[in-house]
């Protein structure tokens, strides 16, 4: 099992689910944005190489969410155009196929309706995005959502190619996650940090305790953080505010993850004794 956690661009986890290992990472991509219980609005959302499908991209477009994954080799990733390769000169080597964009135009109601019972919880996004995978072809709506993230995974290729700020952007927001991933694995440290409870209520628990800590670590730092700039600031010293917003706080090498111990020599009646105390 794993747990699968979004994270905002302040380091704060808004929602986890447990997820098997064997399924990949993109159907449960909308589950997070959509079903958070935060007051978070979000806009853009980051994700790796197994954050991304063409459904993804489509439902994302649909529901008013900007997907930007980091797609693996995207350099060498085809396009596909509303016109034969033959159309566009120099871009044709870069041209997979033809969209078809009249299975967009018939299915186009259908489309509606399946993002309005996503976006109102009727039914969750990964369930049907898993049951959309399972018969592509037979399924004309599957089809579809296909060709519409086609049409919006070649606008953002496009984009991504011509703008370092993108780019530049994505990368952020995919550090931010990695660091809270390796705060985690400092924190469940027992057993390895394998997961071997058996029920599903058991791993939801275990995952939202995970949390919980993490976030606590997080927000103990940013208040010391907080006072150490305005001392900073009080001696006169100019700590721009541009600055603060590279400054992590989930940093933990300050922290005793297992306790602190001292062993201290105690008298008790009759016999004498030592007694570990924890701090």
């Amino acid at each position: 099992m794993l747990f699968y956690t979004h994270v905002s661009d302040q380091y704060a986890p808004f929602h986890t689910k447990v997820i098997t290992a064997n399924v990949r990472d993109a159907l449960h991509v909308l589950d997070g944005l959509l079903y958070h219980l935060s007051d978070l609005k979000i806009k853009e959302h980051y994700t790796d190489t197994a954050g991304y499908t063409e459904q993804v991209f489509a439902l994302c477009h649909l529901l008013g969410f900007r997907f930007a994954p980091r797609i693996r080799g995207l350099g060498e990733t085809r396009l596909y155009t509303p016109e034969v390769a033959s159309a566009y000169g120099l871009l044709e080597p870069l041209v997979a196929q033809r969209l078809n964009l009249r299975l967009i135009r018939k299915h186009w109601d259908e489309l509606r309706r399946l993002t309005v019972s996503v976006q109102a919880g009727t039914v969750t996004a990964s369930l049907i995005l898993s049951k959309l995978a399972s018969y592509p072809r037979q399924n004309g709506l599957a089809l579809a959502l296909r060709e519409l993230g086609r049409v919006q995974r070649t606008l953002f290729t496009l984009e991504w190619l011509r703008d370092p700020d993108l780019r530049r952007r994505v990368l952020v927001g995919l550090n931010k996650g990695e660091a809270l991933h390796a705060l985690k694995r400092a924190v469940a440290f027992h057993r390895s940090g394998e997961i071997r409870d058996r029920s599903f209520e058991a791993q939801s628990n275990r995952a939202s305790g995970l949390n919980l800590v993490t976030t606590a670590i997080a927000v103990r730092n940013t208040v010391y953080l907080g006072r150490a700039v305005e001392a900073l600031r009080a001696e006169g010293l100019q700590v721009p505010e541009a600055l603060l917003s590279h400054v992590s706080p989930l940093s933990w090498e300050h922290i005793g993850l297992t306790g602190d111990y001292v062993w201290r020599p105690e008298t008790v009646p009759g016999e004498g004794a030592y007694r570990a105390l924890r701090q």
